[in-house]
């Protein structure tokens, strides 16, 4: 696809999805499902699929990720969501994504929309923050963002070879190149009676660290994440959802303990400790609040720290453990152990039960590295 058509097939997705913003009609049969019809279904147990941080290097690319898709799809999944960070931030000329050039994004988008279940995105820095560094391209960290806006939503419907119909964010405004406009980024949906969100959320310090932080940039976003957050517990709330999950990229820090994946923080204050800048402390106070008066289960997605885990790490201001509150760290890439860590979460939704979601490692066996397949 040459430059120049493919300005005009985002110019054309632009007008997509001035068309698609309208209300959906219950029953369309072009594949898509309407993110408010699920409030009318059972709720029934369902499985979804989490990955992200990949690809980081070649094989990853042309082995690990197509692996990754065809184990997901020999499953039955309501949806994936990939929680960004579509190649490596370092820029390194022998692996895969060396640059944030407009092919990178194009296969990306191939691969979601090989997936047989809806396919939900949200960025990552490596996609857009970290563009700025000469080894990646030198690029305009915004008109990188601006480009993945029109790319992967240009309409209200995820990717995937079968379509979800989401809510989009349209005020308040983030910025972009020309100034002022829509975090069409952030979505949030139904699915059997939980409610879920996506978030731009960065690494890099949410933007205000690395090559050419950007405080009016994280300024503006960060305010439309605080108010699409609590937008999305209020809707939560309304519609009686058993549960929340929310999907981002950046490890924000959560205490005192893993200094070398993430920021450190006093878990009561929540201020960072480390002295560098801190792009996280007013999202995670608005976490705190909507989590403590929810009281029902909620789950707190992200990548970026590179280290599979499901733990507890949130506290009140008293020190008090949240109990309702889980982190869910998906894999992602260990480019120095070649093919190794790219594996996927299911993760089964029962809307009936007490703690709602229940998380299953998928170890994809053509993935395996220290240890073959049986």
């Amino acid at each position: 696809m040459t430059r120049g058509n493919l300005g005009a097939w985002l110019s054309t997705g632009a007008l997509a999805f001035a068309a698609l913003a309208l209300p959906a009609r219950a029953g369309d049969r072009d594949g898509r499902d309407d993110w408010y019809e699920h409030e009318r279904e059972e709720r029934e147990p369902y499985a979804i699929g989490l990955w992200g941080d990949l690809p980081y290097s070649d094989v990853q690319a042309e082995v690990g990720v197509p692996n990754i898709i065809a184990d997901m799809n020999s499953q039955e999944l309501a949806f994936t969501a990939h929680d960004g960070d579509l190649k490596q931030g370092s820029g390194n000329s022998n692996v895969w994504g060396k640059r944030c050039d407009d092919a990178l994004y194009l296969k990306a988008l191939d691969w979601l929309n090989s997936l047989r279940a809806p396919a939900i995105f949200t960025p990552g820095d490596n996609d857009w923050t970290d563009c700025d560094r000469p080894a990646n391209g030198g690029y305009n960290s915004l008109e990188r963002l601006d480009f993945e806006r029109k790319l992967f939503f240009s309409t209200p419907y995820t990717q995937g070879k079968r379509r979800l119909r989401q809510e989009v964010q349209s005020t308040p405004l983030c910025l972009g190149v020309a100034g002022p406009t829509p975090c069409v980024e952030n979505r949030r949906w139904t699915h059997g009676g939980v409610t879920y969100a996506t978030l731009n959320v960065q690494g890099s310090c949410n933007n205000l660290c690395d090559t050419n932080p950007d405080p009016k940039e994280y300024a503006a976003r960060n305010a439309a994440n605080i108010a699409w957050l609590q937008q999305t517990f209020q809707d939560a709330t309304r519609r009686g959802s058993a549960a929340v999950m929310l999907i981002t990229q950046a490890d924000p820090g959560w205490d005192l303990s893993d200094p070398t994946r993430a920021p450190t923080r006093n878990p009561k204050t929540l201020a960072e400790t480390d002295g560098q800048p801190d792009g996280y402390q007013d999202f995670l106070a608005a976490l705190r609040s909507e989590v403590i008066a929810f009281r029902r289960p909620v789950a707190y997605v992200h990548g970026d720290s590179h280290y599979f885990r499901v733990d507890k790490p949130f506290q009140d201001a008293k020190g008090q453990r949240l109990e309702n509150f889980t982190r869910v760290e998906t894999f992602g890439d260990n480019a120095a152990n070649g093919n190794n860590d790219a594996h996927w979460l299911k993760v089964k939704v029962h809307p009936r039960s007490r703690e709602v979601f229940s998380y299953e490692p998928q170890i994809v066996p053509p993935n395996r590295v220290a240890v073959p397949a049986p």
